[in-house]
């Protein structure tokens, strides 16, 4: 609606409501004689409890305005036939109610009608004038000093106690309860975000990232350890909340776009030298859901969009590493495309019980990635003779498979034909009642989900060069499968977490145990293993992503059979606790010794031993890393509402099994020595900027 528009209405509205009260008043006098209040007495009276003007106001005042605003698009002629048929002496407040849902009367303005009028408090036309805010250029009232004071946040008496890290809050959205810093029409948005620029040291990074992975991934260390030194801000990351209008007092409609700059790295001419330090952003979060309160006590949602997943994201670290926050060392989430449905049921008690079930059909994915492909072509000579010395050309061509997945989506997950199912209980209460102490969480999630591999019937066939036998394996095989193989395999996940602040600590913890947990950064990175036991003649056919190989074999009856693909079986946890030091050291809340914060976490994921020591698709026998573990130290100190330093000092270990002979191969080697543990000692520290 225009300002012009705008003007109209609370004009109209103006008219409306005083006319009423101008023929009411008797040999034209004013509408306030005789009322002794002075204007300074008004003002230091209480409030009265509500401020209903519509006694003053007639049904065909509000029926002549109702056809105005229907003219100019500001009510729907529904909208004006229910004010219309409101009880009577009502129709007045249903009208004022309808502008504030529209955005013509905001929420303050509403609560500016319970303030007394000074020297009128009998017109409706001092309080319409009070209430209604105007678009226009109008002149500013000369600040009172006292409102000013009244204004300025309330001095804090406590120092809150440690927060966990929520990422799925139990409590639903409260409406018009976003502060809107801009506004889309009537959409309400708030952004927010953090700057972060951190310095780190590693005493060990064979990989060369600027975060952690299990080591034994890939090669060994080299000559030495591999210390390296890393400065990054791509942790930086911003987003806004959301929140749209409806005319239902009982339906709330928010969201959520968030992103960072932890993606890819720029391959463009003029970055080419640079593409180091040119991250690319990418987004982390984007939905939208919808609340409808069914009473007082239950509330009901629904959300779409990328999220953070209902397994195991409620519950995690508090640590200054945040690109891969400990995953696959005891910390398990992941953000995906998903639809959501759940409710939110007020139990009560002095404890304040909340109770909280929620299921979700996700995005189907296992994050394997797809490996690139040789592709060999030899062309035979004319002139070419068995026996005979000749040369026969060939070409190879590297197909990228990771480029394929880029350009098609993950086959592993979609090719199951079903969406990952996933669910949560939650139940929220104040454990410790003091001042500044966030409720406590109980919290049973888990997920299952499936995966399938498929072999292309054009795909069995031996590899140049191979040997007569090895052909005739091959050839027995497509022979058995002539229109290619598809091979599946299940992934579960179960966990437990608990969040239970006090004014003096905070523990968080989390334990779980599941199977096929790559995506979900559990279990070594590992997915699934060939279970080719008792099987002879075996031959290996890549998958069509060629993510996976699939192995065929003879059985002990003979048959030619397709080995059956295993889940790896995975368990970990972490612990962490936090403790208020300037709480518990009882500093001045409004100094700046206030924000001093230290944390202490534990974290484990591990292989189960015997998935382990049989997966074909390890490569070694069984060799390479099986268990990781964390243990981290966390010191932060929040200058102000803006600006917190934080620092880090953090063992990462990985331990890897040798293989079935007992030898440690060179993919266990650390600083050219063959063995069994891997350990990185970092450093970490920087300020992060919020907003």
């Amino acid at each position: 609606m225009s300002k012009l528009e705008t003007w109209i209405c609370i004009i109209l509205v103006m008219i409306v409501a005083a006319a009423p009260v101008m023929a009411g008043t008797d040999d034209g006098a004013p509408a306030n004689e005789g009322n002794t209040t002075s204007s300074s007495a008004a003002a230091g009276a209480p409030a009265p409890a509500s401020l209903n003007p519509t006694p003053a106001v007639t049904n065909g005042n509000v029926t002549a305005l109702l056809g105005v605003l229907v003219m100019k698009g500001v009510l729907a002629p529904e909208e004006a036939k229910s004010i219309q048929s409101a009880a009577p002496g009502t129709e007045f407040q249903a009208l004022v109610e309808a502008l504030s849902r529209k955005g013509v009367v905001s929420a303050a303005d509403l609560s500016a009608l319970s303030a007394p009028a000074v020297a009128q408090p009998a017109s409706a036309e001092a309080s319409l004038s009070a209430s209604l805010t105007s678009p226009g250029p109008t002149p500013e009232p000369a600040p009172d000093p006292q409102a000013a004071t009244e204004k300025k946040p309330p001095t804090p008496t406590v120092i809150p106690a440690v927060a966990p890290l929520r990422v799925n809050p139990v409590d639903p959205p409260v409406k018009d309860g976003l502060v809107a810093a801009l506004k889309l029409g009537p959409v309400k948005m708030t952004p927010y975000g953090f700057i972060k620029t951190t310095l780190v040291h590693d005493s060990s990074d064979p990989r060369g990232d600027d975060f952690v992975l299990p080591g034994f991934l890939n090669a060994d260390t080299g000559p030495t350890t591999d210390p390296a030194f890393h400065i990054k801000a791509r942790s930086t990351r911003f987003g806004a909340n959301f929140e749209w209008p409806d005319i239902s007092k009982s339906l709330t409609f928010t969201g959520r776009v968030e992103g960072d700059f932890e993606g890819n790295f720029t391959r463009v001419d003029n970055g080419n030298v640079s593409s180091v330090r040119n991250s690319q952003a990418r987004i982390r979060l984007a939905f939208v859901r919808m609340d409808y309160a069914a009473s007082d006590t239950t509330d009901i949602y629904f959300e779409g969009g990328q999220d953070w997943v209902l397994y195991g994201s409620t519950v995690l670290p508090s640590i200054l590493e945040t690109t891969q926050l400990a995953a696959y060392f005891g910390s398990q989430y992941t953000r995906s495309p998903q639809l959501q449905v759940g409710w939110v049921q007020k139990l009560g008690g002095s404890r304040n019980f909340k109770f909280s079930p929620a299921f979700a059909v996700s995005m189907p994915s296992e994050g394997n990635l797809p490996a690139d492909a040789t592709l060999t072509s030899c062309t035979i000579p004319a002139t070419f003779a068995p026996g005979a010395a000749t040369t026969i050309p060939c070409t190879s061509t590297v197909v990228n498979g990771l480029a394929s997945q880029l350009g098609y989506g993950e086959r592993q997950g979609t090719d199951s034909n079903r969406p990952e199912y996933e669910g949560r209980l939650a139940l929220q209460w104040q454990l410790d009642t003091a001042p500044g102490v966030a409720p406590a969480q109980l919290i049973f999630s888990g997920f299952d989900s499936q995966r399938a591999g498929v072999a292309l019937a054009s795909a069995i066939e031996a590899p140049a060069g191979s040997s007569a036998a090895t052909v005739a394996a091959y050839d027995a095989v497509k022979a058995a499968f002539p229109h290619g193989a598809i091979v599946s395999s299940n992934g579960y996940g179960l966990q437990v977490g608990t969040q239970l602040p006090t004014r003096w600590f905070t523990i968080v913890a989390s334990g779980y145990r599941g199977a096929d947990m790559r995506f979900m950064n559990g279990g070594q990175t590992l997915s699934n293993f060939n279970n080719a036991s008792g099987l002879t003649n075996t031959v290996d056919v890549p998958s069509v992503d060629r993510s996976t190989t699939l192995v065929f074999g003879t059985n002990a009856a003979g048959q030619i059979v397709l080995a059956p693909q295993t889940a790896y079986r995975a368990y970990g946890g972490f612990a962490q606790i936090g403790f208020p030091l300037s709480r518990i050291f009882k500093a001045d809340p409004t100094g700046h010794n206030a924000g001093w914060t230290f944390y202490f976490d534990h974290g484990l994921d591990a292989v189960k031993h015997s998935d382990f020591a049989i997966g074909k698709e390890i490569g070694k026998d069984g060799a390479g890393p099986y268990r990781s573990t964390l243990n981290a130290a966390t010191l932060y100190y929040k200058v102000n509402n803006w600006c917190t330093f934080g620092y880090e000092e953090s063992l990462y270990s990985s331990y890897s099994l040798p293989n079935n002979a007992g030898v440690f191969t060179p993919n266990t080697s650390v600083a050219g020595v063959p063995g069994h543990t891997w350990r990185d000692l970092r450093e970490e520290f920087g300020p992060i900027f919020t907003f």
